[in-house]
């Protein structure tokens, strides 16, 4: 098997161009997110065969898709603090190349427990020093890396996805008080001047309140908090989206799993037509199938 060729920034950003053109020319907007997996990798996936890295060096019992499938993660590496800077120099780096390759804005990914919220919660994070221990530690790196990307690109043309309350398939469990640590992180990242901040609400890909958590998720005291637009995600249909929105719990609704089964969504959606069903079995497999072959509505 020949080993897999990574491209330069330069070939990814022409082959995002193609791309991008063609949303702009339908009259579309695009924003891509902006992703550090951190342990939630494997090392066949990583330049010559390193171990991801993370917050802390406990494995993750997590599953992850590589070359020959779904495999267990590799072992992580625990991050130097020395090395924090050149993480968000990537961020802000990854941010530049989307602008180039005319995207009209990033959405730095701080959830589903990926490297971001390995350093937020307090049951991965078992680290010691400056982003480790205290709330205000912890959420220092989401903070460098969102304020570093907002001067490189503008807070207008920057969002933030967080999720307080997902254990990702129980592979990480919640934080001790997720209400005080997120209530914190919104209130910081408040000032910023962000295009949206997108919640998950509840577990990703299962109930919006879960039935194991201690307590109920006050996502409208995180609202408040915030000054920006307030997107919401998490299972949504037409008629609760629209709800969510009359009523004032949320600026606008994001759909993934329907947009994965609908690529007219948003027709549908206008109109009141019927949805294709996602197949769940599908999901995360790598290959065309369940991602570019479902129908348009009435063919």
């Amino acid at each position: 098997m020949e080993p897999l060729r990574v491209l330069t920034a330069t070939e990814q950003v022409a082959a995002w161009r193609q791309v991008t053109d063609a949303v702009h020319a339908e009259g579309g907007r695009i924003v891509i997110q902006l992703w550090h997996v951190g342990r939630i990798s494997h090392s066949s996936l990583l330049p010559g065969g390193a171990a991801p890295v993370s917050s802390t060096d406990r494995r993750s019992p997590a599953m992850t898709f590589a070359r020959d499938g779904f495999v267990p993660v590799s072992q992580p590496r625990a991050l130097r603090d020395d090395e924090l800077p050149g993480v968000v120099a990537d961020y802000v780096h990854a941010a530049q190349c989307a602008m180039d390759a005319g995207f009209d804005g990033v959405e730095i990914h701080s959830a589903n427990t990926y490297l971001l919220e390995q350093f937020l919660r307090d049951t991965i994070n078992d680290r010691s020093g400056p982003h480790g221990g205290s709330i205000a530690n912890r959420a220092r790196l989401v903070l460098e890396v969102t304020r570093a990307v907002t001067a490189a690109v503008g807070a207008g043309r920057t969002g933030i996805r967080l999720s307080p309350m997902t254990t990702f398939g129980n592979t990480a469990p919640r934080d001790s008080d997720p209400q005080a640590l997120y209530g914190y992180l919104v209130e910081q990242l408040a000032p910023l001047g962000l295009a949206y901040l997108h919640v998950i609400e509840g577990e990703t890909g299962g109930p919006r309140e879960p039935a194991d958590a201690d307590a109920p998720f006050d996502y409208l005291a995180l609202r408040h908090r915030f000054r920006g637009a307030w997107m919401v995600n998490n299972g949504y249909a037409r008629a609760d989206a629209l709800d969510a929105v009359a009523g004032g719990r949320a600026d606008l609704v994001a759909f993934g799993r329907l947009f994965i089964a609908n690529p007219d969504l948003v027709r549908r959606l206008r109109e009141d037509l019927p949805l294709n069903e996602p197949r769940a079995e599908t999901f995360y497999g790598g290959g065309a199938e369940g991602y570019t072959d479902y129908p348009t509505f009435g063919s």
